[in-house]
């Protein structure tokens, strides 16, 4: 978890400010950034389930929130995006998938806070254009504690954390992009 997190650090605080979304935002905006993750989540969320070991499948199947995403674009009468290039998707075996996984997982987290955000700015819940970032509500931390015991579970040794970096990296430059695109309109439904 240390490694993953130092290793990072940089493209975490780069995709927080490319999404700015920890100042007053306007639905537009918002609209935005829930059409990226449900673009990119859309080719993710298949291809990290198969870089999965089978055990692991229906757990990683029961926190996938690409299905949130797609319903509040629908609640929102906003149009899914092409999905982005796979680049981001090499996948080579279970510390590449689970580093792929923590940066979405850890995304869940500050999903809570934009969550709160969004009720309090725009007046939208779970059930009308905020399901995404509600995520699991009160139970996102204890899934993200159950993150943590399956990546203990499943700590690999140097070359399988460096690979695990490696992913979580492209994974952040992978969303990155697909906000670039997003945001300045390089991508449009």
């Amino acid at each position: 978890m240390a490694a993953l997190r130092q290793s990072t650090a940089q493209r975490h605080a780069a995709i927080e400010q490319l999404l700015a979304l920890d100042a007053p935002f306007g639905l537009d905006h918002y609209g935005r950034i829930l059409c990226g993750f449900e673009a990119f989540l859309s080719v993710w969320e298949p291809a990290l389930a198969r870089a999965l070991p089978s055990q692991l499948r229906p757990w990683f199947l029961s926190r996938c929130r690409g299905e949130l995403a797609r319903r509040d674009l629908a609640s929102l009468g906003l149009p899914r995006l092409p999905a982005p290039a796979p680049a981001h998707l090499f996948l080579p075996g279970l510390p590449a998938a689970l580093g792929s996984l923590y940066v979405l997982e850890g995304s869940a987290l500050g999903g809570q806070v934009i969550a709160r955000q969004v009720a309090r700015d725009h007046g939208l819940g779970p059930l009308d254009g905020a399901a995404y970032f509600n995520g699991w509500g009160a139970r996102t931390g204890a899934m993200w504690r159950e993150f943590q015991q399956v990546l203990q579970a499943h700590e690999p040794g140097p070359q399988g954390r460096a690979q695990a970096c490696a992913s979580a990296q492209a994974t952040f430059d992978g969303l990155s992009a697909t906000f670039a695109a997003v945001l300045h309109g390089t991508i449009a439904a």
